[in-house]
């Protein structure tokens, strides 16, 4: 008699760090796995919770370190923590004066970059700090505002740089000419900038009545501030490296080994009352710009082959992103399209053509949790963020509802939806996950919730 043998493979989670703005992809997707399938009716559980500083800044974790930027008074700080328990590793602090114009939380807006050995931050002032991860030591520090001669934005500083073969590249939004600039990410020390008169003007307005070249001038309303809150892309396209930024003019692409401009584009808004907030979309040749002011929609551009240049495929009212970046997941998009929390609404839109595949038309109402000017939260999403990870699409909207959901093209499949304790409007920092964890900041709390299958 032969003996049969069943060998059981048993199926290990993949856990992941969250080092910077977008996650270890700079894509708001992770390659975790071993995800919990379905939340318990009760809510997923809460490993830990802290009383914070203000601020819209997401933290950032790696190897079990997470780094939140934060300000407490009259000073932004920079603190590491336990990811496991909360708990200060080391924490810095400087003073600050800044004042939304708008009336919004005067915190910071960047999120954390963390390598190996070193975390840089960028405060709402444009101080950009570089420590010692694992010991909080400053190594260096530089003050954007005065080396660039930025000026003032409408929200403070809020695009997060990134790090590329030792050059950490920043969004400064310096005039005339220093919109991007890149710095030696061991001292600190300027190694090219560029962006702003020269690589404007001639440029034609796209969208705006006539379509006029840019003339540059510094006093005007549409040039005076170069800075967005779009984070830099890195992409190889057509075995060209790319650095792709959305300034408040438009897409621009540099080679970011030396800062040379390959192309640009005008995108932005007609009315001066308007700013760009998404980070773009790239897979392959093709690059997705967004914005959700005064109908000013999508427009999606393919790269040329020799890099200098783009074309349009197509430009639509499909999805019009306000700050949060969409998921792009089997070549459809998924993402809340609208400007403001009534309006806003929960879409798949096919990436290469701008079709709008389907609509989640939740609505405000008057139930639900907390109330804003006198009316109570809804029980739906309006604006949000989302994260794709194990086939699964988490979604946090901005009055802290949490939701779980199998995302296809045809149908949106919701499996679990949580109103997250202690979690109130405004929710505008995404959701962070790392090592089956997920971590969710409002203006005043941090915590830290378990989503790992057991």
């Amino acid at each position: 008699m032969r003996a049969i043998v069943f060998l059981f493979v048993p199926a290990f989670a993949m856990a992941a760090d969250w080092p910077e703005f977008l996650g270890p992809n700079r894509d708001n997707s992770s390659p975790e796995t071993g995800l919990i399938e379905k939340w318990p009716a009760e809510g997923l559980k809460i490993v830990w919770q802290r009383d914070i500083g203000t601020g819209y800044s997401a933290p950032s974790v790696r190897e079990g370190m997470l780094v939140l930027h934060h300000r407490i008074k009259d000073h932004e700080v920079v603190e590491a923590m336990d990811a496991g328990t909360g708990k200060t590793l080391w924490s810095y602090k400087y003073p600050t004066e800044f004042r939304d114009p708008f009336g919004y939380n005067d915190g910071p807006r960047c999120s954390p970059l963390l390598t190996a050995d070193r975390c840089y931050t960028f405060g709402a002032e444009g101080v950009l700090d570089c420590f010692e991860r694992k010991t909080g030591k400053l190594l260096w520090w530089k003050a954007t505002a005065r080396d660039f001669n930025v000026p003032d934005a409408f929200f403070g500083v809020g695009s997060s740089p990134v790090i590329e073969g030792g050059k950490l590249i920043v969004q400064a939004g310096g005039q005339p000419n220093s919109g991007v600039v890149a710095l030696d990410a061991e001292t600190g020390k300027t190694l090219w900038e560029n962006v702003g008169e020269k690589t404007w003007t001639g440029v034609p307005m796209k969208g705006w009545p006539g379509e006029p070249f840019v003339k540059w001038n510094p006093a005007h309303p549409a040039f005076s501030m170069q800075a967005s809150y779009c984070t830099p892309v890195l992409a190889t396209i057509h075995d060209r490296r790319h650095v792709l930024v959305v300034t408040r003019q438009g897409l621009v692409s540099l080679d970011p080994a030396t800062g040379a401009h390959n192309f640009s584009f005008w995108f932005r808004a007609v009315q001066d009352s308007s700013v760009n907030a998404m980070t773009p979309v790239v897979q392959g040749d093709l690059v997705l710009i967004s914005s959700a002011y005064f109908r000013n929609g999508s427009v999606l551009l393919r790269v040329k082959a020799d890099g200098k240049g783009v074309e349009e495929v197509w430009r639509a009212l499909s999805l019009e992103m306000h700050w949060a970046r969409p998921a792009l997941i089997a070549g459809h998009l998924y993402g809340f399209s609208g400007r403001n929390e009534p309006d806003a609404i929960f879409r798949c839109v096919e990436f290469e053509t701008g079709k709008m595949k389907w609509e989640r038309a939740e609505r405000w109402n008057k139930a639900g949790h907390g109330k804003l000017d006198g009316e109570a939260f809804p029980a739906v999403f309006a604006r949000g963020s989302v994260i794709h990870a194990d086939g699964k699409l988490i979604a946090l909207g901005e009055a802290g509802l949490l939701g779980l959901f199998k995302p296809g093209p045809d149908k949106l499949v919701e499996v679990s939806r949580w109103q997250v304790p202690g979690l109130t409007y405004p929710m505008w920092a995404g959701p962070v996950l790392a090592d089956g964890k997920l971590y969710l900041r409002s203006e005043e709390k941090l915590i830290c919730l378990d989503v790992k299958a057991k």
